[in-house]
């Protein structure tokens, strides 16, 4: 590793420390960033070898090997057996700024450290992340359709002044996944005024996503299609509700939609007044190793 690489560990209650060549937690050895386990399901065969079924990959495990420095030792050590509470969830922070990335990781603590009370003072932790990817720091955003801000008239009658605008007329965005994996992502549909049935359409795939419900002016409806975290929400006036029942089933039905590695060609739709839907959509590509 260079000095310019370094791994931070940071808890669920935002408590955090540092392990790299600088650090009083002296980094000397990880394991687990890149390899991953692929877990294949195969049947036998009645001719050589077998039939492949599927496959997956298991958790991620990551090791990683330090020592304390000499200075504050006895301080550190307290502070290392504190923030590491196996109790707490918590991310692995990937950062290397010679090639300006960083990256995080999910992760829970399945050994905590225990740093050897002799003169060098080392430690081992082991982490184990459900979710083996590594992700960047702020989700990818896209906007399919959006209202632009032109000018105002801040001295307007009306209480705020009124600001004027034009819709953007793009009903395709190509929605790029930069990352090694297919993703899930949170789609927003905006109604700046009254309009029914949204939906989003993957022109690649030929899949498609719609709701069957009439939107209200403020009206936000959230989807989110990643695996584990699936709902559909509607949100007017501060009230969210849980609207999963209006998801259209008919005509082979609607799908959560994933986004390919690469390019995502999505287009918007609705039944009635398309030109008051705002499309939104929000996602963090996954990587498989830094």
């Amino acid at each position: 590793m260079s000095l310019n690489e370094k791994f931070i560990y940071m808890n669920e209650k935002e408590e955090q420390i540092e392990f790299s060549a600088l650090s009083p937690f002296f980094l000397t050895k990880i394991s687990g960033i890149a390899g991953i386990n692929n877990i294949i399901t195969s049947s036998d065969s009645t001719s050589d070898g077998s039939v492949y079924i599927s496959s997956r990959f298991s958790n991620r495990n990551i090791v990683l090997q330090g020592k304390l420095k000499r200075e504050n030792r006895d301080i550190n050590r307290d502070k290392l057996i504190k923030v590491l509470n196996p109790k707490l969830k918590g991310k692995l922070i990937y950062s290397n700024k010679d090639t300006n990335v960083i990256k995080y990781i999910d992760c829970r603590i399945e050994k905590s450290p225990d740093p050897v009370k002799d003169f060098i003072s080392t430690f081992q932790i082991s982490f184990i992340c459900n979710d083996p990817y590594w992700k960047d720091m702020t989700s990818t955003k896209f906007n399919i359709a959006r209202w632009v801000g032109d000018f105002r008239f801040p001295h307007f009658i009306i209480p705020g002044g009124i600001t004027m605008g034009h819709r953007q007329p793009s009903l395709i965005v190509n929605a790029v996944n930069n990352g090694d994996i297919k993703t899930g992502m949170i789609i927003e549909f905006i109604a700046h005024g009254t309009l029914k049935n949204p939906g989003l359409f993957n022109v690649n795939t030929r899949e498609s996503i719609k709701i069957n419900k009439s939107m209200d002016p403020g009206e936000v409806i959230t989807i989110d299609t990643n695996f584990g975290r699936k709902k559909i929400e509607s949100s007017l006036n501060g009230v969210k509700t849980n609207i999963l029942n209006y998801l259209d089933l008919a005509g082979g039905g609607s799908t959560f939609l994933q986004l390919d590695t690469g390019d995502n060609l999505l287009r918007y739709n609705a039944d009635e007044n398309l030109s008051n839907l705002e499309v939104n959509i929000y996602f963090n590509p996954g990587y498989l190793g830094v």
